[in-house]
């Protein structure tokens, strides 16, 4: 999962799980329901979707740019 924060508050997502988002005031609160999103998100799926979804690698790093 990824939390983004900015001014606003704290958005959540899923990459592996397309669509599966949410935010909060906070991080805790970001936290908390992105879990839930996720538990409801996984509800719909069947065991062999489930199993699709989760077995996806996500990379990520850093990259250095020159802002002018």
């Amino acid at each position: 999962m990824i939390i983004e924060q900015d001014e606003n508050g704290c958005y959540a997502y899923c990459p592996q799980l397309e669509g599966c988002q949410s935010q909060g005031k906070n991080v805790e609160e970001a936290l908390s329901r992105i879990r839930e999103a996720i538990d409801l998100y996984l509800e719909t799926l069947t065991p062999e979707e489930i199993r699709d979804r989760l077995s996806r690698d996500v990379l990520t790093t850093a990259v250095e740019v020159k802002v002018a």
